[in-house]
């Protein structure tokens, strides 16, 4: 029954949201609250984190975890989509000019954890936020997603007849949840469902952080927080090197983040034309990360 709440308290939102249009002028505070809710939830993940009894002797556990997730993860997209962008080539033309590729977002959206984690640290004892306010910053998160979506002049006709870009989703999400079982074939005290839960969050890591929290706890939240956030990076770093030759694999590889975060570097990289791709493509994953995430949660197996 909880799941089911999760899932409906995700899903109404962003749906609601996405039928709600605002004017083209004001986007520009959607994305700035869109923004703040992100390094809000952050810091309350941080907080979560700090109040995890004895976590020095788990350090270990999240650096060793989170990597080995990565690799299973990352690995899999990489191996499936360069095959897919082989086997049926696609080509990108990019807009000549040099790629600009911005860390400094995420080396942020990492601060702002450990920001949290400092100030839960300090503030035990004395007040610390409502246990539902991840919660309610979630929700209010995935509506005005939902808003940004609808009001940027995104129409379902767009997302589903663009056809590389429903096959990059549908192989993104499958090789992500293959990546998932192979991290919980290597750790023998991960299930299976808990391993294709870990692997959902498609790099939306303030989603999948306060969703993997609710579900296993603030460690295996932050797990799955810092994989996404490492996706991120990837992304940015490997999105250039990869469009010309495997322009399916440069999109894909950003998961949630192509539709947002790095889009500008997508558009930079592979011109005009990969846009729609990729905005095809992140809609179905931002649609399926938070229904994949929640159903693997909820089973046991």
């Amino acid at each position: 029954m909880n799941s089911l709440i999760t899932l409906v308290s995700i899903l109404i939102p962003l749906f609601l949201g996405f039928f709600i249009s605002v004017p083209k002028p004001y986007l520009h505070l959607i994305d700035k609250a869109l923004s703040l809710l992100v390094y809000l939830i952050l810091l309350l993940i941080g907080v979560s984190l700090s109040q995890v009894e004895n976590l020095h002797t788990r350090i270990d556990t999240i650096i060793g975890s989170t990597a080995l997730l990565f690799v299973c993860v990352i690995g899999m997209n990489l191996l499936v989509l360069i095959w897919f962008d082989r086997r049926y080539p696609w080509q990108a033309h990019g807009s000549g000019k040099k790629v600009h590729i911005g860390i400094a977002g995420s080396l942020k959206q990492l601060g702002c954890v450990v920001a949290g984690f400092l100030a839960g640290y300090v503030l035990t004892g004395y007040w610390l936020p409502p246990e539902n306010t991840g919660n309610y910053c979630l929700m209010l998160l995935v509506f005005l997603v939902g808003v940004q979506l609808r009001s940027s002049g995104i129409t379902l006709r767009q997302v589903l007849l663009n056809r590389r870009g429903v096959q990059t989703a549908i192989w993104i999400t499958a090789s992500s949840l293959a990546g998932g079982i192979l991290f919980a074939l290597l750790m023998p005290e991960v299930s299976w469902s808990k391993g294709l839960a870990l692997a959902s969050g498609f790099g939306w890591y303030s989603l999948s952080g306060i969703v993997m929290t609710e579900a296993y706890g603030p460690v295996w939240g932050s797990i799955t927080l810092l994989n996404d956030l490492l996706r991120e990076f990837f992304a940015l770093v490997f999105i250039p090197i990869l469009m010309r030759r495997y322009p399916s694999t440069a999109v894909g590889i950003g998961g949630a983040t192509s539709l947002d975060f790095t889009l500008p570097v997508i558009q930079s990289a592979g011109g005009l034309q990969a846009v729609p791709l990729a905005i095809s493509f992140g809609f179905i994953i931002n649609v399926a990360a938070p229904f994949l995430m929640v159903i693997f949660s909820s089973l046991n197996f």
